[in-house]
């Protein structure tokens, strides 16, 4: 616990078993470590995650021996693929009991090793600081990832007198040589039309203003990476265009006017599901910056990657650019800028408005009316979690994203993140209210996150778009196969009421049918200092 506390953790979340009660006789002791319970281990990386993303620091959670690691595993995962600097423990059996083959033994570091940046088993508690504290060195350096170490029972009922040792931080913050930089300079300059795509690096290297910037200097329009997983880049700049889709033949043509990609931080058009159609247009070059570098040239060449801090290569290449550019780029950056005003999302988000608004006495509530409504009443200083899928895949089309901690998005498609996710980012941000965007497909994976935001009494509005079935897999079904004969993708029989699951768990619940009393209760939510839920009752779609 003290070399945790050492290391920065403030919140540890768990599960324990037996072979954790180690850990929580001495939590007694550090009342500097606020202990997390979740009632589920897939749910308690989750919320670890949550908090990590919306902390920037490095978290550490507990499960329980093999089975809670295998139940955990989708999580880590998702752990992994937006690295979440985590430090993940389980306790496993005594060494040398193992070779019995005792109930819940397994090889827990084969299983952790696929989805994880390091796995190691402590096997002598002297070892134990060096290995605590280069875990965490592991964690938080970029790119930055979960760990996971597994606790003998005998390592952890062992007392002995030893040096805690300190943490090591590795600064990765830095910025290209001047050669590189003027390479990049001139590459950039000699574009007729670029185009900016931003992504995740840009919310961790706290580079919102630095993208900004390189956007107005060129006058050149910004996308979200096509899995848009935070606030890229802020929604109401005059640049902004909104997000690449994950339709390879639209993404297609959405790139086809430009002959350079500056890829920022980003994943180069990670797509979903097959198609015969390459998303990147054969003349577009690419430049990379970020800290990633398997995503460098992984699938498409990049004429230049920079392995660098996003906030500290823009800081150093505008400057370079205007100072080149001269009045040349500067009066067609002009020209760029105004030329992207008809177009830009500040634009057809105001078209989409007025055509939402003609569903506002639909029912069943269409979703995007609800994403519009949804959007239209959150404050500056609320934060969305979404895991919302079909029904909220207009939500980023309405709500505008402003400050790096804004909106969190599902990462790499495992679904059953967002409601536990939630709480981790609450407790990360105590001040600000939490609003929690969920299908309900995805709702089910994880319901026992509830109980713990109703035992924390958290500030979060858990709104559930029920559509009574996988929607998404309805219209794959039928945009594929053309086949309209669903088995296995409705939940009507019986239906589920998820406001009562929810009231049952002890964040009272209520089910919304018609769009006027979505409006009433979102409202009166936002103003409750403890957690609540909202079932919408959304139009099903396909089959219904």
């Amino acid at each position: 616990m003290s070399l945790l506390a050492q290391e920065g953790v403030t919140h540890i979340f768990g599960n324990p078993g037996t072979t954790e009660l180690a850990i929580m006789h001495a939590l007694n002791d550090h009342p500097e470590l606020s202990y997390v319970l979740g009632l589920q281990e897939s749910v308690v990386v989750a919320m670890a995650d949550g908090f990590a993303r919306a902390s920037g620091t490095v978290t550490a959670c507990n499960v329980h021996v093999a089975p809670g690691l295998g139940n955990a595993i989708g999580s880590i995962y998702n752990t992994y693929k937006s690295g979440s600097p985590l430090i993940i423990t389980a306790g496993q059996q005594e060494q040398g009991h193992g070779l019995t083959e005792p109930l819940l033994y397994g090889p827990m570091i084969d299983m952790a090793r696929p989805v994880v940046k390091w796995a190691h088993e402590i096997s002598r508690i002297e070892d134990m600081p060096r290995i605590i504290h280069r875990a965490a060195k592991i964690a938080t350096t970029a790119p930055t990832g979960p760990v996971f170490l597994s606790l003998p029972g005998d390592i952890l009922n062992q007392e002995s007198q030893i040096e805690l040792g300190v943490p090591t931080r590795v600064d990765t913050v830095g910025r290209p040589s001047e050669n590189a930089l003027e390479q990049l300079t001139n590459t950039i300059l000699a574009s007729n039309s670029p185009v900016i795509v931003a992504g995740s690096e840009v919310v961790s290297s706290d580079a919102q203003n630095e993208v900004a910037s390189l956007a107005e200097t060129l006058g050149a329009p910004v996308y979200h990476q096509t899995v848009p997983s935070g606030p890229h880049f802020i929604s109401e700049h005059p640049a902004f265009m909104g997000s690449l889709t994950r339709d390879q033949q639209r993404v297609r043509n959405t790139l086809a006017p430009f002959d350079l990609m500056l890829a920022i931080g980003c994943d180069i058009l990670q797509m979903s599901v097959w198609s015969p159609t390459d998303p990147l247009p054969p003349e577009l070059e690419i430049l990379q910056i970020g800290l990633r570098d398997w995503e460098m040239g992984k699938n498409y060449p990049a004429k230049i990657a920079l392995r660098h801090d996003v906030s500290e290569t823009l800081g150093a290449l505008v400057p370079l650019l205007i100072q080149r550019g001269g009045q040349d780029l500067k009066d067609r950056a002009s020209a760029g800028m105004e030329s992207l005003t008809s177009s830009n999302w500040s634009t057809n988000r105001a078209a989409k408005m007025q055509q939402a608004t003609e569903d506002a006495n639909t029912h069943p509530i269409e979703p995007e009316w609800l994403m519009m409504a949804l959007s239209s009443q959150l404050t500056k200083n609320c934060i969305v979690v979404d895991e919302g899928l079909t029904a909220a895949k207009s939500l980023l089309d309405f709500m505008p994203l402003r400050d790096r901690y804004s909106y969190f998005g599902m990462v790499s498609g495992g679904i059953g993140w967002g409601i536990a996710a939630a709480i981790g980012v609450q407790l990360a941000q105590p001040d600000r209210r939490v609003v929690a965007i969920i299908g309900d497909g995805s709702a089910m994976y994880s319901p026992q996150a509830l109980w713990t935001a109703a035992h924390l009494q958290l500030p979060i509005t858990f709104v559930i778009l029920n559509n009574r079935g996988y929607r998404i897999l309805k219209e794959r079904l039928i945009a594929f196969h053309g086949d309209e004969r669903f088995i296995g993708m409705d939940f009507k029989d019986p239906p589920i009421d998820m406001a009562a699951l929810s009231t049952a768990l002890g964040t009272p619940g209520k089910q919304i049918n018609k769009p006027e009393e979505f409006i009433a209760c979102f409202s009166e939510s936002l103003k409750s200092t403890g957690p609540s839920l909202l079932e919408v009752m959304v139009e099903p779609g396909p089959g219904s």
